[in-house]
């Protein structure tokens, strides 16, 4: 590290380029056995129904309220953007904030019996904080969504909503009651995944990472994009190989599939994370007594 941080090293890193990235989901918390925003999708699905009767019997709508989590698959993109759609749009953004932040305190993971936000991965939490303590900007750079992600970012991970970067629905200004409000609209205006982080990274931070980690090849684009600057620079991925204290997955993995970056990791020499092997502890003091089946 003090190749970058000491003044008059030859690879010193001006403090206001030092900027780190972090995908969300399987890098920072836990992605298994469905993504955590896909399970509040679902219960937001469950909640309106009600309002809804039409569901029962239409599809993907039918399949959610069933948990039928094969035919939601088979359903692909189209289909969990039309329940995000259904479940995440038609209200002010205040609104929704407050909807996931009381979500986040009642819901828990279905192995765990914890909440979401106790599932955070303990050597990540102490590497963002280091990296901050020499001078780095930490960001999130997710698939999933931003009005998702920055209700809690800050108190979970201690970066700000302002360095949250996530996919996006269209929102629109409106005064609402004699109040101004920003309105979600059922509209997806940018997803940020793959090649797409890059662009989110481009247009939200102007400046290339020096470090960046991920765990699936959904991280692969921004990884490579980070390699390919000049000066040091570090690529990392979480390998999931632990599934006493969490979960095994890679290459066959319907979620967090990791096959082409673990490749391009072995033949260019990135740091891949082997999760069983490298971290003495998964989740934050407290929560290490979690055991289940894979």
């Amino acid at each position: 590290m003090s190749r970058v941080t000491r003044e008059g090293s030859p690879e010193f890193v001006p403090a206001n380029e030092r900027i780190a990235t972090f995908d969300n989901d399987g890098t920072l918390w836990v992605e298994y056995p469905v993504y955590t925003q896909l399970a509040f999708t679902l219960d937001r699905i469950e909640a309106l129904a009600p309002k809804y009767p039409e569901w029962k019997t239409s599809q993907p709508f039918k399949a959610a309220l069933e948990s039928d989590m094969q035919t939601l698959a088979e359903g692909g993109e189209k289909a969990l953007l039309e329940l995000v759609m259904a479940s995440h749009a038609g209200m002010s953004s205040s609104a929704f904030e407050k909807i996931v932040r009381k979500w986040l305190q009642s819901a828990r993971h279905p192995r765990f019996k914890r909440p979401y936000t106790e599932l955070v991965y303990q050597p990540m939490l102490e590497l963002m904080s280091y990296l901050r303590d020499q001078g780095f900007k930490t960001y999130i750079v997710s698939g999933g969504g931003i009005g998702f992600m920055r209700p809690w970012s800050e108190e979970t991970y201690g970066i700000p909503p302002e360095q949250v970067i996530g996919s996006r629905i269209v929102t629109k200004y409106e005064i609402r009651n004699d109040r101004p409000e920003l309105v979600r609209l059922p509209e997806i205006a940018f997803i940020n995944d793959k090649a797409g982080k890059v662009i989110g990274i481009h247009q939200h931070i102007g400046r290339r990472p020096i470090l960046a980690f991920g765990n699936s090849d959904g991280d692969f684009q921004m990884l490579q994009w980070t390699m390919a600057g000049n000066g040091p620079r570090l690529a990392g991925i979480i390998h999931h190989t632990d599934c006493r204290r969490e979960y095994c997955y890679d290459r066959k993995s319907s979620i967090g599939r990791l096959e082409s970056a673990l490749d391009t990791a072995k033949a260019e020499d990135w740091l891949v994370v082997d999760m069983r092997r490298d971290w003495k502890v998964i989740f934050p003091a407290g929560t290490e007594h979690l055991r289940g089946g894979p």
